[in-house]
């Protein structure tokens, strides 16, 4: 009796182990992208690509006997010593054993994209901004964007006055002579491991994301510029005589490979960009398994500035990403430009909306308004009665689509334009965005008001009152969708991130033209930290033209020290819901393009302080090694480590320690003028006092270096997860300031981060 019970369950298990063990076989056998780090145990001179190319392969033919060209990917020789390439885990494990095998990294993610009047914002134009009071527009410098493509011939891309490339330029253009130009001087794609109909595609952009980026970083000069009529002016990147290089690694269907990325970072560098601008990234990850710490290193190494988007997964902590110290790391912020769009309601009271479609043949005529929401109910799911939409203006509560498909759902029944209740965890932040009709996005407190006046009233009309741009003085403020730090890979948090915050809400750049209502549309309209890092990716070169011999830590430096915390009222920068920001929001602050020209004082970091810092993180000796490639190889043991607090950052983390003390070391060089007096004034919460020693520094000459340390002693007053302050170094003409973030050690925070 007993067996005939259990014989069921047998065969379940039985069946069971089956499945599993054909789920496993799969997995061994399926094929994916990888890259290889090979250890440099031949007399092959990989400085030469055809001969490291040669090599690879032939590495790869120990493993694949067959189809090695088909597998192949590409070859790594400036970047890395190795090799991409299509692989089976079972094949790697047989690599594994191999003498020249260092280790595998799975490239199998792909890196996602973080998706004019901010020249203006940043004070850059206008008759007392940079541009013209320095005559410095980043003439000369090249910005690298690595990205989905470019639109070649937009006019934002014209080299008017263009002088050609300096000599140091080595790459070329994959589009034909008469869209590549003075201005657009190189264009490539690197497609190679996503589907094999990729891998012949012109930089073309087909996505628009790379053509936006691109302008705001470097775009020229393109008068009366508007989107379908509005924002009009005067249109430009933020270094407008700088070239552009474009790297297209983006595919609307496959994201960004991670080795073809990696390899257009490589190409990149060796072509002789200043500066390189990636508006992508990917999950934390370890920097040796993360190809854009990687990169970036071997871009910091040539003296190439590397300028990353801090992610779109706010305001959740612990959402940070392309974290590595070396690397910039952009949070976004709103403008001081609202796109006004008032709703006018029958009973005479006025809702306050905004919106980027603003027609200027709209007619101020009453319209029937309905509420269509509730009970799962989507106004882009074609769902709508067109019965009772058409010839009326559809209040919509937010589904968490874009706001075009709401907009196109309300136009496919026959509705004459569309409100749109945001979320109420938005706040009073508006993502706007280029609808189809006539739009009004409102916060969840007024789309209530809103919804109180329909119910309550027997015939309920409406209509839009568009007053296009209006000043908006609760900014900067950071955007909802920045995400915050502590970073996860350095293990103690004790690297402060984001750096710093820039424009990053409601950005006009140019886009691949289009007809649109038979009118020709060359710009629009985005959101997101792909718009604020192409912003410091300008900047940046505007520094890097002043000071063009300063290393990428020099210049990074210079950016975050001189970086404001007050908006346009003087009060502290606030987010959505007007709740002020701590350091994991806002970095050093928000930047100030001008000051960071003359900065006065920088915190400089050589190529082996990250070599030490990162033996500090508990590296390995062959995970360091292929960081820094090509450096030569290191022994941890043999180095002097250092902990992760005692990096010579332009901000400063510390772990609070009840009734303990700290000391953070600081070394900062004088870049301002010779004979300098700076004083130290630090502010820090209650249960925290600081001493600054020596608190006033005298600086001789130029390029002098002075050392000081920070004793943080504490109290007994708790403090929550963590809290921010400031040191400042005050002369009389230079206030640099680093920001402060105070870490309890019972922080327990899991991130955020979601697949």
């Amino acid at each position: 009796m007993e067996s005939k019970i259990l014989l069921p369950l047998y065969i379940f298990i039985f069946l069971l182990a089956s499945i599993s063990t054909v789920v496993a076989d799969d997995h061994q056998n399926r094929i994916q992208n990888y890259v290889i780090f090979v250890r440099d145990t031949s007399d092959v001179d990989i400085s030469n690509s055809e001969n490291a190319k040669t090599w690879h392969i032939s590495l790869l033919s120990t493993i694949i006997k067959d189809s090695v060209n088909s597998r192949f990917i590409y070859s790594y020789n400036k970047i890395a010593n190795g090799f991409a390439a299509r692989l089976t885990k079972e094949e790697v494990e047989k690599m594994s054993q191999k003498p020249w095998f260092a280790r595998a990294v799975l490239a199998n993610r792909p890196y996602k994209l973080m998706t004019t009047y901010t020249p203006e914002f940043l004070h850059l134009s206008g008759p007392k901004g940079i541009w013209k009071s320095t005559k410095n527009m980043g003439e000369g410098i090249i910005i690298g964007v690595i990205d989905s493509g470019i639109s070649p011939g937009h006019p934002s891309f014209d080299d008017k006055d263009m002088p050609p490339p300096s000599a140091k330029w080595k790459g070329h253009c994959d589009f034909n002579r008469t869209v590549c130009n003075n201005k657009l001087i190189g264009a490539k794609s690197f497609l190679n491991a996503g589907a094999e109909e990729q891998r012949h595609v012109s930089p073309f952009d087909t996505i628009d994301h790379g053509t936006h980026t691109a302008s705001i970083a470097a775009g020229a000069f393109v008068d009366t510029t508007s989107m379908l009529g509005n924002a009009m002016g005067l249109a430009s990147g933020m270094a407008p005589r700088a070239h552009i290089a474009v790297y297209r690694v983006c595919t609307l269907d496959g994201g960004c490979q991670p080795a073809d990325m990696f390899k257009a970072m490589e190409a990149a560098v060796n072509d002789g960009c200043d500066v390189l601008s990636l508006s992508l990234g990917v999950k934390s990850e370890p920097f040796y398994d993360d190809f854009i710490a990687m990169g970036g290193f071997y871009a910091i190494l040539k003296g190439v500035f590397v300028s990353t988007a801090a992610g779109n997964m706010g305001p959740f902590p612990g959402t940070i990403l392309n974290e590595a110290p070396w690397l910039l790391t952009v949070a976004a912020s709103t403008t001081d430009r609202k796109y006004k769009s008032i709703i006018q309601l029958g009973n005479g009271s006025q809702i306050e909306g905004e919106s980027a479609y603003q027609p200027k043949n709209w007619k101020n005529k009453m319209f029937p308004l309905v509420y269509y929401g509730g009970n799962d109910i989507s106004c882009s799911d074609g769902m709508l009665d067109k019965k009772n939409v058409r010839g009326k203006i559809v209040l919509c509560d937010s589904d968490g689509t874009d706001i075009i498909g709401q907009g196109e759902g309300v136009l496919m029944a026959g509705g004459v334009g569309v409100i749109i209740t945001v979320f109420q965890s938005d706040g009073y932040i508006m993502i706007v965005e280029d609808t189809v009709l006539p739009t009004s996005q409102i916060s969840y407190n007024d789309g209530e008001k809103l919804k109180k006046y329909i119910s309550s009233t027997k015939n309920p009309v409406a209509t839009f009152l568009f007053r296009t741009t209006k000043r908006n003085h609760w900014s900067p403020s950071i955007a909802r969708f920045s995400s915050r730090g502590p970073s996860f890979q350095s293990n103690l948090r004790l690297i402060s991130k984001p750096d710093i915050v820039g424009p990053g809400v409601g950005i006009i750049a140019a886009i691949p033209p289009r007809f649109r209502k038979e009118k020709k549309i060359q710009f629009g309209i985005m959101s997101g930290t792909s718009m604020s890092c192409p912003h410091l990716s300008g900047i940046a070169a505007l520094v890097k033209n002043v000071h063009s011999n300063w290393s990428p830590a020099a210049i990074k430096s210079a950016i975050m020290t001189t970086a404001y915390t007050t908006d346009l009222d003087g009060k502290p920068i606030s987010d959505e819901w007007h709740h002020p920001v701590d350091t994991y929001a806002l970095g050093a602050g928000h930047v100030d393009a001008e000051k960071a020209l003359d900065p006065g004082l920088i915190y400089d970091i050589k190529p082996e302080d990250y070599i030490q810092y990162l033996c500090g993180l508990g590296y390995n000796d062959s995970a360091v090694s292929q960081i820094i490639f090509p450096a030569p190889s290191i022994k941890c043991s043999k180095l002097k480590a250092i902990s992760q607090e005692q990096l010579n950052y332009p901000s400063i983390s510390v772990y609070h320690q009840v009734n303990g003390t700290t000391v953070i070391y600081r070394t900062v060089t004088n870049v301002g003028e010779a004979k300098s007096t700076y004083k130290s004034i630090v502010n820090v919460p209650k249960g925290v006092s600081v001493n600054v020693q020596p608190p006033i520094l005298h600086f001789n000459k130029v390029n002098e270096m002075k050392g000081f340390k920070i004793i943080f002693k504490w109290t007994g007053s708790k403090i929550r997860k963590w809290a921010s302050g400031e040191l400042k170094w005050v002369s009389n003409k230079h206030t640099v300031r680093s920001s402060i973030a105070i870490i309890t050690r019972n922080l327990n925070l899991e991130s955020q981060w979601l697949d």
